[in-house]
């Protein structure tokens, strides 16, 4: 094999003789690069925030009493029909209290478990919202709100006001978003609550909360836990649901069993909540890269081509390199070196032309209701997607330089001499 500094001085000659063909195969290069990470920046960054949106506001597990039929029946429990077969139906479910029995020591013990990163309480109650001579009907949760920004980015889903007016005044109140356009209310407005006792209470609106949810903003509002456990009536005990967050999400089924058998209570588990959502988010994310892997080796094709037709152009040097005394091994290590030149430049712009869209992407505003925490398009900016595809560029381009190269090198240059 000749002198190294030789082959790739010749390699670097080959390149700059046909200056618009290496700029054309290095362009093909960069543009299926740069076309790849701007699809996998932006539908992977689009799944993260759609997965977010669940994900940041769901607690991965919710507790609350059971409302299933009782299971055994008395007949089946009489010993004269124990073993008979039974046809029950429209079994109704136990009467019980829509508060969690023994909540504060449920609360304590979670709160103390190394798996859990925090608990926080909430009590629900049915009100009628009132504003001049309008009224509508909805739900009030108690939280404490501390917790619950802490927890679930309860902060982000505030689009007017603050938050922390549920601590500064007991009887300040989170607005759902689709009430105060109904009863055109904002913030600094009093409203009127009429609870399911038949007591109204005054509240002052410390904030508007918009979910993105109609159904949700339409009907839900927010008030201090002692608040919402005064509308009906009750002591601070009274709690009827528990959001837990843990700190890994994969524990959630397993202390969601364990919660259910301990405490005889009902304990909802992420995975079990959001089935469905779990399914399409998969099926997202292999589209995603479905179509980014189709998309790879198009381009791969296209940078095939282009650098096989550029070495075919060279069969003339080829020949003369041949005739000078440079061996097979010779003229394929000098095509390798090319092709690896032009799949080293293109991906490098490749990368700096797809992370460039992605930040002007990144940048264009989004505004929609439906998403009130999003201001513009998503994208992920994943090293993972860079290496892969400066990867993909080199090895692509080895490989359409190395086959054709392969035949080039059993050329018998007497023949194309002749040829010509």
């Amino acid at each position: 094999m000749r002198n190294f500094g030789l082959i790739l001085d010749i390699a670097t000659t080959h390149l700059t003789s046909k200056i618009k063909q290496t700029i054309i195969a290095a362009l093909g290069v960069m543009f299926g690069i740069g076309t790849y990470i701007i699809m996998m920046g932006f539908m992977t960054g689009l799944n993260q925030l759609l997965d977010g949106l669940i994900l940041n506001r769901t607690p991965h597990i919710q507790i609350y009493n059971k409302t299933d039929p009782t299971q055994i029946q008395p007949i089946q429990r009489h010993q004269d029909f124990k073993f008979n077969w039974h046809h029950i139906h429209s079994i109704k479910p136990k009467s019980r209290l829509a508060r969690i029995h023994d909540a504060l020591p449920l609360l304590k013990d979670l709160k103390e478990n190394k798996k859990v990163k925090g608990a926080t309480p909430q009590t629900t109650c049915k009100v009628f919202y009132i504003a001049g001579a309008n009224n509508l009907n909805g739900i009030i949760n108690g939280i404490e709100v501390s917790e619950e920004m802490r927890l679930f980015n309860f902060k982000d889903y505030i689009v007017k006001g603050d938050p922390n007016s549920l601590r500064k005044r007991k009887n300040s109140i989170l607005l759902g978003a689709g009430i105060a356009k109904k009863l055109s209310l904002s913030v600094g407005d009093k409203l009127q609550v009429l609870g399911t006792n038949g007591v109204s209470h005054p509240l002052n609106i410390g904030g508007i909360f918009q979910s993105g949810l109609a159904e949700i903003d339409d009907a839900q509002s927010y008030v201090n836990l002692k608040m919402a456990q005064q509308l009906l009536g009750v002591g601070s005990n009274y709690i009827t649901r528990i959001h837990v967050k843990l700190h890994n999400i994969e524990h959630a089924l397993g202390l969601s069993k364990t919660i259910e058998n301990i405490f005889e209570v009902k304990a909802l588990d992420i995975n079990t909540a959001n089935a469905q959502f779990d399914t399409g988010s998969y099926i997202r994310t292999l589209i995603s890269y479905t179509v980014s892997i189709t998309l790879l080796i198009v381009a791969g094709f296209g940078i095939y081509n282009i650098l096989n037709m550029l070495i075919y152009e060279k069969m003339d040097d080829i020949a003369i390199l041949k005739a000078t005394g440079f061996s097979g091994n010779d003229i394929l290590l000098i095509f390798i070196i090319q092709a690896l030149i032009i799949g080293l430049f293109g991906g490098i712009f490749g990368l700096i032309l797809g992370y460039s869209i992605s930040i002007v992407i990144d940048n264009i505003p989004f505004i929609t209701e439906a998403l009130p925490t999003i201001k513009t398009y998503p994208i992920n900016y994943d090293p993972f997607f860079y290496i892969t595809g400066i990867s993909f560029a080199l090895i692509c381009t080895f490989l359409a330089g190395f086959l054709p190269a392969l035949k080039a090198r059993k050329i018998d240059p007497v023949e194309i001499i002749r040829g010509k």
